[in-house]
């Protein structure tokens, strides 16, 4: 039950940021308040789970302020720790610099917060150091091993004096994004470190150390600001490695249907044949230089030297066999230089599984040994040793942790392909990659989750104190099934709709031109959208037509009248924050503007008002039907005796359509009009289903152009 301070807080607090703003209240902003508070209340309750509720409010909710009036009052009254996760930058920034700010400001709440950050967006003091300083010992690593350890010769010296000297005024804390100006790839990577490089409280700078000296402030606020990938690192990492221990954090995901994707490519694999060959060569002239600098004796380096010899004769086997296998195909997946093969239900070749489990044996023994050297130089990095030998170590290490990093990535790819997926269990999807061209020839193989599900119950809502799952879109076809089947939801979630406060009916038509053709017939379908473009877009407004094919998106362009393409900002011509800003400007300047984007530009692009009064969609935004993970949980679909077009297709495609269309309402006074080229929305039955999801836009069907 919420108690009763913590109930008057969040009353209290609302009517404060009402009256300092002179907003009235919102009725879907209050439902959602009310709900998250009342799902939460279970909270520390003996024998009770996380509690767990989804909230999927319309665009003009005021998301932010609801979760954040809900969540924080009820985590500082039981010293909870409150985790606001964004899948985008954009929305991080607003939270930290406009949302946060702005309830401090209008309400009594007191609390504070901190914006949390990967390793590698801080500079590494020892890093700086070492290229600052300079020894014959670090360049002849560099020489060798410049993929792991990045070549200071690439870096900005003058730029790295600078640093030094910003840090030592104490006019910077060492954070890539408060750096006075932008920072290329270049200059930075070579003054950073990931988790497998760090020497954590080992480093004799640690005492300074950016990153930790950050979290050391971030571990004193109520409430952090991250992103999903941070958090999904941190559960992967066994939790409370970067961010507080799970158990002590009330996670808030905003744009939480982003969490199951970035989940599986959290706890995915893969690994290059020719490539690891090419490393683990490179390895064994590695061997020899720890022998000559005492790190390994010479029996322990004859055995890793060995131990390299086999791995390679065995990818040198893979190498044969997986070859054989893609020639034999009689068909495969083509993308430019790339062949594509995905292994029906994830099921590889028993030749191939018993390879596999070899080079994982090999892998694993191979991680022993990188692991066995990383402890020696740790040993070796202790107070009170040979300070030169210390020295020495601390230079080696972050190489070291390198390759145990990529030994250990190579292992989870080969256990993966080792290993026979659960019976009633959905499978993991594998597939190899051949790619070609004039510099390069290798096979990929690749492994994934199908679903998020199995790994999110038990990293995160088996674990965490509670969680709140919120964005504009999260149900389908009018329920949360496909959200619950991805992120593996367990069964006491509670789930709420708050419809958009914003007048569809009365603010936007949805059309549907005859057309006579279906997108299946590709030269058809577009010589349609080329010729009615001129008789449907206002040549002096604002339009974002919206593809889900480049190579569609690009024939349009091309056919398009002269005077109709210079109107066009395309995809593919310029960056995303680049072309919306030209676009914008384009509009200020009283000219006519046409935005050409891909499934990027069909969320999380805002241009209110005269910058978008016409969404253009190309087609029904079906995923790609040879995407390997999507084609084994087709196939497992199936195989449960259920129809994947109907349980996956349909209701991912609904989804998409309402993402894509929701660009042209961005606040209550927007009008305009959206135009869908596809015929199957209304003459399908599928389609019927999928329209009759989308909001209560007016329509015109079939009507003359």
């Amino acid at each position: 039950m919420l108690a009763d301070e913590v109930k008057s807080s969040i009353q209290s607090a609302y009517r404060q940021l009402l009256a300092s703003r002179n907003l009235t209240p919102r009725y879907g902003q209050r439902l959602m308040i009310a709900e998250i508070a009342k799902t939460l209340s279970t909270l520390n309750e003996e024998g009770s789970a996380p509690p767990i509720c989804v909230v999927e409010a319309g665009t003009g909710t005021g998301k932010t302020l609801a979760y954040v009036l809900a969540v924080l009052p009820l985590a500082k009254a039981l010293n909870y720790k409150v985790v606001i996760a964004t899948a985008t930058v954009a929305l991080q920034e607003q939270v930290m610099l406009k949302d946060l700010p702005e309830i401090l400001e209008g309400s009594d709440l007191s609390f504070s917060y901190s914006l949390a950050k990967g390793r590698g967006r801080y500079l590494c003091l020892a890093k700086l150091d070492m290229l600052l300083r300079g020894n014959d010992s670090m360049q002849a690593m560099m020489d060798l091993y410049g993929e792991e350890l990045d070549d200071p010769a690439d870096g900005d010296h003058a730029l790295y004096e600078k640093m030094l000297d910003q840090l030592s005024a104490g006019s910077w804390k060492g954070d890539r994004d408060d750096w006075e100006s932008s920072l290329s790839d270049t200059d930075w990577k070579p003054v950073t470190v990931d988790n497998a490089q760090c020497m954590g409280p080992k480093c004799s700078h640690f005492r300074n150390c950016c990153f930790y000296q950050a979290r050391d402030s971030m571990d004193k606020a109520d409430c952090i600001v991250s992103n999903h990938d941070l958090v999904l690192s941190d559960l992967a990492l066994g939790g409370g490695v970067i961010l507080p221990e799970p158990e002590k954090c009330i996670y808030i995901f905003d744009e939480a249907h982003h969490l199951p994707l970035k989940s599986n490519n959290h706890f995915s694999a893969f690994t290059r044949i020719k490539a690891s060959t090419s490393w683990l060569e490179r390895s064994e002239t590695l061997s020899l230089r720890l022998q000559k600098d005492d790190f390994i004796d010479g029996t322990s380096q004859k055995a890793l030297q060995k131990l390299l010899l086999a791995i390679r004769a065995q990818l040198d086997h893979a190498w044969l066999i997986l070859e054989q296998i893609l020639e034999s195909l009689d068909q495969a997946d083509s993308y430019d230089n790339r062949i594509q093969h995905a292994f029906q239900l994830g099921v590889v070749p028993e030749e191939v599984q018993s390879l596999a489990a070899n080079l994982a044996n090999l892998y694993a023994r191979l991680s022993a040994n990188f692991q066995s050297i990383s402890d020696e130089l740790k040993e070796a990095m202790e107070d009170g040793g040979d300070v030169k030998r210390r020295q020495l170590a601390e230079q080696w290490f972050p190489l070291i942790g390198s390759q145990l990093k990529r030994s250990e990535s190579n292992l989870g790819l080969w256990l993966s392909y080792a290993s026979l997926d659960p019976q009633g269990k959905a499978p993991i999807a594998r597939w190899l990659s051949y790619t070609t061209n004039e510099n390069f020839t290798d096979i990929g193989l690749s492994s994934s989750p199908v679903l998020a599900a199995e790994n999110l119950q038990q990293r995160l809502w088996e674990n965490c104190a509670g969680a709140v799952l919120t964005s504009a879109t999260l149900s389908s076809l009018g329920n949360f099934d496909m959200l619950k089947m991805r992120a593996g939801l367990p069964e006491h979630t509670h789930y709420l709709s708050i419809l958009s406060p914003f007048d569809f009916a009365g603010s936007a038509t949805l059309v549907i031109p005859k057309m006579d053709c279906d997108p299946s017939d590709s030269e058809k379908h577009t010589n349609f959208i080329v010729s009615s473009i001129p008789t449907l877009v206002d040549k002096s407004a604002a339009s974002l037509m919206l593809f889900s094919s480049r190579r569609q998106m690009q024939d349009v362009m091309q056919l398009l009248p002269a005077e109709w393409r210079d109107l066009v900002l395309c995809q593919d011509d310029f960056q995303k924050s680049q072309l919306l800003k030209f676009h914008r400007q384009r509009i200020d300047n009283g000219d006519g503007s046409i935005i050409f984007g891909l499934a990027s530009f069909a969320e999380g692009v805002d241009l209110p008002g005269k910058y978008c009064t016409h969404v253009l969609i190309a087609k029904i935004p079906f995923a790609v039907p040879n995407d390997p993970i999507e084609m084994t949980l087709s196939e497992w679909i199936e195989q449960q005796g259920l129809n994947p077009f109907m349980t996956l297709a349909v209701p991912d495609a609904a989804f998409r359509l309402v993402q894509a269309s929701g660009r042209l309402l961005r606040s209550e006074s927007d009008k305009g009009k959206i135009t869908l080229f596809d015929e199957r929305i209304v003459n399908r039955r599928y389609g019927k289903t999928i329209l009759e999801s989308m909001p209560p836009y007016k329509r015109e069907i079939f009507q003359d152009n």
